[in-house]
This record gives C-alpha cells, structure tokens and sequence, in this order.
C-alpha cells in the first residue's frame, strides 16, 4: 500500500488544521472545505466549526452525519475524461466527475479540465499532492492538444507563444507548435479559467477540440476515454521529486 507519508510527513501529537483534515481524509480539497465549514456543515465534538480552526487527534469530526477519519491510503489516478463531464465534487451536478469515476474511495480532482474539453486528469485522496501541483508560483508544465475553426499562421504562433492579454493578466510565455493545418501544441505553466480558449479568442480564433495529453511527468498516452488507471510507482516518484 502506498501510505500519504510518502508525500508529507505527520506529528500525531500536532493539531492540525481542520480544512487540511479533511483533504486529507479525501472528503475534498482545502479550499471546498473552507466553504464546507463556513456553510456549517461541518461539526467538531458535536459542535460547528469555525473557519481556520485546528484539531487535536482523538476529536470527532462529521460531516453529512458520518465521521470522518484520515484515510492513510494515497490514491493517486489518471483519468482520460470526456467532454461533458465536470470537474466538480458536487453531487447534485449530474455531470459531476466523481460519480462518473464511480471509485470505491473519495477522490477528488487536482485542478480543472472544463466541461467542453477531454484528457488527462489526475484525481486523488490526497490534500497535499493537489497544493503541491496547483502551486502557480512552481511553473508546472501541462500539455494540450487544440484544434481550430480556421488555418493557423505564424502571427498567432508569435502572439501565444509570447503571452496575451486576459482576466485582467498577462498570460505566461509558452510553447506553442503547429502540428497541422488547424492543429497546435501547447504546454502552460499556469492554469487561468479557461485560458487556452482565452487565448485563441484574443487571437481571433475558436477552439474547436482540447485535450490535454500530459502534467508534468504523467502522460495521457494510450489510455482510452472514459477509463483511468493508476499512476505508477514510477510515475509517483518522479513526481514527487519534482514537487520537492
């Protein structure tokens, strides 16, 4: 078994943060958490909680009426997702990500992949691995695949690859590379809301399909759409050492 300790180490004497418990016990990630706890719906020894509370071992947490307890199971998957699924833990949305998993624990997303675009996903039971990746300030690098409505041409190289402006930013330097007439490449080290398609907007262009094919080290390859499989110690370790 592949224990969480791999990836952080804990004092069981040490109190913790709520919202990081509960990551931790694969209920959701640290910031859904924080929205869990504000709304109430998350009690400590019977009582609310409060936001930014920590707690010592041996307390009872519960939420949705069952207590939660840190799983020690790292859970750690790609997922080859398909148009029309969303990235969201939210099971009142009957396109919701973690239904269509259907996995035996709780897993939850590392960052988004929106509802009109397919490939790789990671999804994990893990707090700290998911901080670790949607860390900005660490330029992690994604891979997509993009198809547009009309011929590419040097000019809208130049102007992606050298960053454009939007959401009131300037997007990051990348390489982008034409693999086609309508077709590109392009690997991000950032992950603005919907920022490929942004991008190509800005540039006068539409996206017609997006996949993304790596993060980091783990590549989509030849998993087929709709399925997922586990990610490798292999994979796991080179991984780690370039969250370091």
């Amino acid at each position: 078994m592949r224990s969480k300790d791999i990836i952080e180490k804990k004092d069981n004497n040490e109190p913790i943060r709520l919202n990081k418990f509960l990551s931790d016990a694969g209920v959701c990630s640290r910031r859904e958490a924080d929205r869990l706890i504000e709304e109430g719906k998350v009690l400590v020894d019977g009582k609310k909680a409060s936001m930014g509370m920590k707690i010592m071992p041996g307390q009872k947490v519960v939420y949705k009426g069952k207590e939660v307890t840190r799983q020690e199971k790292l859970v750690l998957i790609a997922l080859n997702k398909p148009e029309g699924i969303e990235c969201t833990t939210d099971l009142t949305n009957p396109d919701n990500v973690v239904d269509f998993v259907g996995y035996s624990e709780r897993i939850y997303p590392i960052g988004r992949l929106d509802k009109n675009s397919k490939g790789l996903l990671l999804m994990t039971n893990s707090g700290a691995i998911v901080n670790k990746i949607m860390k900005a300030a660490n330029y992690h690098e994604k891979e997509y695949v993009v198809s547009v409505n009309k011929p590419i041409d040097d000019e809208f190289i130049k102007k992606m690859s050298a960053g454009v402006p939007i959401l009131d930013t300037v997007t990051r330097p990348c390489k982008v590379t034409q693999t086609g007439k309508n077709t590109f490449n392009i690997i991000l080290t950032q992950g603005l809301n919907r920022q490929i398609r942004r991008m190509c907007e800005y540039c006068g262009y539409k996206v017609i399909s997006l996949k993304r094919i790596r993060i980091m080290n783990i590549k989509l390859g030849k998993l087929k759409e709709g399925t997922y499989r586990n990610v490798t110690d292999e994979e796991l370790n080179e991984l780690l050492h370039r969250l370091k």
